[in-house]
């Protein structure tokens, strides 16, 4: 039984981490988004294409808290997988 909950622990593991890989905020579609990003949905993703095109690329990872529905923290938990650009993942600069 041990066997099998640690199996069990260790495929989801496995899963969540292959879901999640960095996503570029201003090219990504909301399928992607909501693929990749944690604690976003295909909701709150879609409102993030929608400010985007609006507002333009996002120049700081942070701009993100002006998406209604995205918080700091959401923000903060994504930092290590938000590209603004193809070559990089956004830092806490």
């Amino acid at each position: 039984m041990k066997f099998l909950i640690a199996l069990f622990a260790t495929s989801l593991l496995t899963l969540s981490a292959w879901a999640s890989g960095p996503v570029n905020i201003n090219t990504a579609s909301a399928e992607d988004l909501a693929e990749n990003l944690k604690g976003v949905g295909q909701s709150k993703a879609e409102l993030i294409v929608q400010y985007r095109n609006a507002n333009g690329a996002f120049t700081h990872v942070d701009e993100l808290v002006n998406v209604k529905g995205i918080g700091i923290s959401t923000v903060d938990k994504n930092r290590g997988l938000i590209l603004l650009d193809d070559a990089e993942v956004a830092s806490d600069d």
